[in-house]
């Protein structure tokens, strides 16, 4: 079901979507096949191709939805 709903919300291969709008659809955040680091730090948790990092912004808690890409193997 993760998968499902990070691709109906990540149509464009980068989407920032509110906290609570994937988990009202039932995105369950501790569900994740595996993770990627990147220069900064942030981990992004990935459930297949399709990742997701935790962010406040504004005040309000957020994900950044990202796509697997090829430069991510390193």
């Amino acid at each position: 079901m993760n998968r499902r709903i990070l691709k109906e919300f990540n149509k464009a291969g980068k989407a920032v979507v509110r906290q609570s709008v994937l988990i009202g659809e039932g995105f369950d955040p501790k569900f994740f096949t595996h993770y990627w680091k990147n220069q900064k730090g942030d981990v992004y948790l990935f459930v297949y191709e399709y990742g997701f990092l935790s962010k406040k912004e504004n005040g309000n808690d957020k994900y950044v939805l990202i796509k697997w890409q090829d430069y991510m193997e390193k």
